[in-house]
C-alpha cells in the first residue's frame, strides 16, 4: 500500500481516523514590516567595532574579577585550614598541659611539705588575732606596700 503525500494517515488500531482533512491548513500571511523598523533590525544584526570592543572589554573585565574572586575563595579556604590547624594544635597543648598539672599535683605530698615547714624551718600555725584582713578592689592578690601596723 503506497501512500502519497497528499493521501497520507495514519492507521491506529483497525481504524483510520482521518483519511483527508476536511480543510487545509491555512498560514497566516506575513505582515508588512514598516521600513524604519526593518532598518532597526538590520542594523541591530550587524555588530560594528564599537560594540564588539565594548563586549571583548567587557568579557576581559568579568574575566578578571572571576580570576580575583576565585584567588580570594581560595585564600580564604587556605585560612580556615590554617586557623583549624592551629585549634588542634591548641587542643593538643591544653591536653598536654593538664595531664603535666595533674601529674605534678598528683606528685606533690603536701604532709611532708607541712612536716619539713613546722620541723626543719619553725614554722607555726597562725594564731587568734594575728590574721588581718584587708580589703581589696582586685580580688586576685594584695600588695604590700607598707609596714602593717602592729594591733594591740
Amino acid at each position: 500500500m503506497a501512500a502519497t503525500r497528499q493521501n497520507a494517515y495514519y492507521v491506529h488500531g483497525n481504524t483510520v481516523r482521518k483519511i483527508r482533512p476536511d480543510r487545509e491548513i491555512t498560514r497566516e500571511p506575513k505582515k508588512k514590516v514598516n521600513n524604519s523598523v526593518r532598518r532597526n533590525r538590520d542594523r541591530a544584526k550587524n555588530m560594528n567595532a564599537g560594540y564588539v570592543l565594548f563586549l571583548g572589554m567587557a568579557l576581559v573585565a568579568t574575566g578578571i574579577i572571576l580570576v580575583y574572586y576565585i584567588g580570594l575563595q581560595s585564600d580564604i579556604t587556605n585560612s580556615v585550614k590554617h586557623i583549624s590547624t592551629l585549634e588542634s594544635q591548641l587542643n593538643d597543648l591544653k591536653v598536654a598541659n593538664e595531664e603535666n598539672y595533674s601529674r605534678i599535683s598528683s606528685s606533690v605530698d603536701l604532709e611532708e611539705i607541712r612536716r619539713i615547714a613546722i620541723q626543719e624551718l619553725g614554722m607555726q600555725y597562725a594564731q587568734e588575732g594575728q590574721i588581718i584582713s584587708f580589703t581589696s578592689e582586685n580580688n586576685d592578690y594584695v600588695k604590700q606596700m607598707a609596714e602593717i601596723p602592729k594591733q594591740d
